[in-house]
This record gives C-alpha cells, structure tokens and sequence, in this order.
C-alpha cells in the first residue's frame, strides 16, 4: 500500500479525498469518487490532490504531471525542466484553475489561478512542502 500524500475537502465540506504516492484516490463522507491513477504506471509519483468547485478533482506528480478527474485539464509542467520536484496543487475558489508548487518555491499558475509571487531561486531556508489557497 502506497502513503497517503494529499487531502482535499469536497465542496460541501462535509467529506474529503485521499491521494496516494502510487496515484490511487479514497472518497469518505460526500467527496464523489471520479477516478484514480492507482494501478496505472507513472513517470513520477503523485504528491497532492486538490477538489473543484463542481465536484471533480486533480492530482499532481512531483514531475509537474496534471491528472483531471471531473474537472477540465488546464496545464501541467510535464515534460518541462523544474529547478525542484512538485509538492503541491491548490484549486481557486471557482475551480478555474489551480496552482502548483515545487520544493524550491517556484509556483506555475494555469486557467485562471493567478499568479503573485514566488520563493523560487531564494537561497537556503527550508524547502517547500505544500500550498493552500487563502479565502476571502
């Protein structure tokens, strides 16, 4: 059995996601279950997990790799040279677009998440190891 690497609250707040390293996805409460990476192979493992306003959710792989599951794909950094691995994904309130994050700082913005900053390139310090988006 994979760890358990990512949470994400569903719509209502009243269940959640799980996500696991190997891409496998676990629906508690009323978080609606739309498909999963588990038993599939992957270039990298997964290392987060965020909901959609709707419903529907994505994963994220520490190589900047996207998988939708009931919500639109909107971009990834697959494929592109990163300074750091990916650690986190975080949808905006609409579910339009998410952001992700790498270990160095460094934020990649797709639909419309937008982008304010990063700690990309700072020396020393610790490294990043998730996000969150702000409310309000």
């Amino acid at each position: 059995m994979a760890p358990v690497v990512g949470i994400t609250s569903s719509p209502s707040g009243n269940g959640y996601l799980l996500a696991a390293s190997d891409g496998g996805v676990f629906a508690f409460g009323d978080a609606g279950f739309r498909g999963s990476e588990g038993g599939r192979p992957l270039a990298a493992p997964v290392t987060g997990i965020a909901s959609a306003a709707h419903g529907g959710y994505w994963l994220t792989a520490s190589d900047g790799g996207v998988f939708a599951f009931g919500a639109p794909f909107l971009g990834s950094m697959g494929g592109h040279p990163l300074a750091g691995p990916v650690v986190g994904i975080s949808a905006t309130p609409d579910g339009g677009g998410y952001w992700l994050v790498g270990s160095d700082g460094g934020v990649f913005n797709f639909g419309d998440a937008t982008f304010s900053g990063a700690r990309s390139g700072s020396t020393g310090g610790s490294p990043v190891v998730g996000i969150t988006r702000t409310y309000g």
